[in-house]
């Protein structure tokens, strides 16, 4: 009998065991949860705002629990900041290889205006961008969170070359880096906003002949200041 309630026992160990998901089925699900609930957060900012947006909204857009959006995040700058990097890595990957081909300052000039008319023509992406400044402004003690990203985005860009793809770009320096993030911005933002409001007045032509002159204006001022910059190292050398 007691042969019999040893193998009993371990049979339900076994059962049991076969029932917990292996440790790769474990991981696969996490991070399919922590897709959807990004998704989720997409959606809910750009329909609600991102200040007016709720962590419950974007479990339950999901399908997610509260605890699932907390076993990930910790709020919602957490979730905004894995969307920015998302969209940034998979874009970055992707202007890279298309300004590899492009050997000239104008060429680089076209797939740049091209590349940011197309984000631009990304409504939901383009709201979410711009609901994160203004809620950063509104909000100055999130500043430092506002800098955490565009570090973010430098050290990305770095990462898979894009200031070797532009060299007018080029600058190890973080300030610099900071300068010709705040330059595109700026440039990227004020269209954004004005074609968001009056899209008659800024159409397709329009908004790519002012890209095309903000980027052209953007790299020759850049590829000055990196001379520059390497002038001054040469005479302390």
């Amino acid at each position: 009998m007691s042969k019999k309630i040893v193998g009993d026992r371990k049979t339900v160990s076994a059962n049991r065991a076969g029932s917990l998901p292996s440790i790769p089925e474990r991981q696969h699900r996490s991070v399919q949860t922590r897709s959807s609930l990004v998704q989720a957060a997409r959606i809910n900012f750009a329909r609600d705002g991102f200040a007016q947006a709720r962590l419950e909204d974007i479990a339950a857009e999901a399908g997610k629990t509260r605890g699932a959006f907390y076993a990930h995040f910790r709020d919602k700058e957490d979730v905004f900041f894995a969307i920015f990097e998302e969209d940034t890595r998979r874009d970055k990957r992707r202007l890279t290889a298309m300004l590899s081909a492009a050997t000239e300052r104008e060429e680089r000039v076209e797939v740049l205006a091209q590349y940011i008319l197309e984000t631009l023509a990304d409504e939901r992406r383009t709201l979410l961008n711009l609901e994160f400044k203004v809620y950063a402004i509104r909000h100055p003690e999130r500043q430092k969170r506002l800098d955490n990203l565009v570090s973010m985005v430098s050290s990305i860009c770095a990462e898979l070359g894009v200031d070797k793809a532009v060299p007018e770009l080029r600058g190890d320096d973080f300030n610099t880096r900071k300068v010709h993030a705040a330059e595109f911005g700026a440039l990227v933002d004020g269209l954004a906003v004005n074609r968001l409001f009056n899209p008659e007045a800024l159409n397709k032509k329009r908004t790519l002949r002012i890209l095309r002159a903000g980027v052209r204006e953007i790299l020759i001022h850049a590829e000055a200041d990196a001379l520059a910059r390497e002038a001054k190292v040469q005479a302390v050398r």
